[in-house]
C-alpha cells in the first residue's frame, strides 16, 4: 500500500474516531432553562480579530450571534460555507464571529495569516473572524470562558468538545442555546433557536 493511501486512511480513521469519541457532545442542543444571577455582560468582553484590531462585543448589540470555535484541517471544516451563506443571507439581524481554535487534535495549527487566507481562498469567509484562542483550559479565553461559565452567562457550563461548537447569543447579550459540532444552520433545532424570542 503507498504512502499517501495510508496518510488518507489514517485522517478518515482520526475523523471517525474522533466523531466516535465526541459523538455526546457533538449531537449535543442546550438551551437556556432558569437562570442564575449574571455576573458581567457579554458585552463587556473583547476579542482580538485577525486583522489585529481590539473587538468589542457591544458592537454586535442588537443583533443574534452565533460563536462557532473553527479548525482548518477538521471533518467539519466545511461548514464554514454553511454559516458563510448564512451571515450572507441573514446579516442585517445575525451575525456569525470566528475563533479558531489548535486544541482538538492540532486541527488548527497556522498563523493568523495562513488562516485568514484560508478561510477567503476556500470558503469566502467575511464574517468576523479573531484570533486563534484556546476555548477551555487554564488559558481559556475570556470570551468562551463567559460562554462556559453559567455563574457569568446565567445557566451554560459546556465547553466545546470539539471543532465548530456553537453558541447563541442573543439581541440583548444573553447567553440562549449550545449546539455540538453537526448543528448546522438548516438543522430544525437551530432554525427554531433563531426564531425564538
Amino acid at each position: 500500500m503507498s504512502f499517501k493511501y495510508v496518510v488518507a486512511f489514517l485522517v478518515s480513521f482520526q475523523v471517525w474516531l474522533s466523531s466516535c469519541f465526541n459523538a455526546n457532545k457533538v449531537a449535543s442542543v442546550h438551551m437556556q432553562q432558569e437562570s442564575q444571577t449574571v455576573k458581567g455582560s457579554f458585552y463587556d468582553l473583547e476579542a482580538i480579530s485577525l486583522e489585529g484590531l481590539q473587538v468589542k462585543m457591544s458592537d454586535y448589540k442588537g443583533k443574534k450571534i452565533i460563536i462557532l470555535n473553527t479548525a482548518s484541517k477538521c471533518g467539519y471544516t466545511p461548514q464554514y460555507a454553511d454559516w458563510q451563506k448564512y451571515y450572507e443571507t441573514n446579516q442585517k439581524d445575525v451575525v456569525v464571529l470566528g475563533f479558531p481554535c489548535n486544541q482538538f487534535m492540532d486541527q488548527e495549527p497556522g498563523s493568523k495569516e495562513e488562516i485568514a487566507s484560508f478561510c477567503q481562498k476556500n470558503y469566502g469567509v467575511t464574517f468576523p473572524m479573531f484570533e486563534k484562542v484556546d476555548v477551555k483550559g487554564k488559558d481559556q479565553s475570556p470570551v468562551y470562558n463567559w460562554l462556559s461559565d453559567p455563574s457569568k452567562n446565567g445557566w451554560c457550563s459546556d465547553v466545546p468538545s470539539w471543532n465548530f461548537c456553537k453558541y447563541v447569543v442573543d439581541e440583548k447579550g444573553q447567553l440562549t442555546h449550545f449546539f455540538g459540532s453537526n448543528i448546522k444552520p438548516d438543522s430544525p433545532d437551530f432554525v427554531k433557536a433563531m426564531v425564538s424570542k
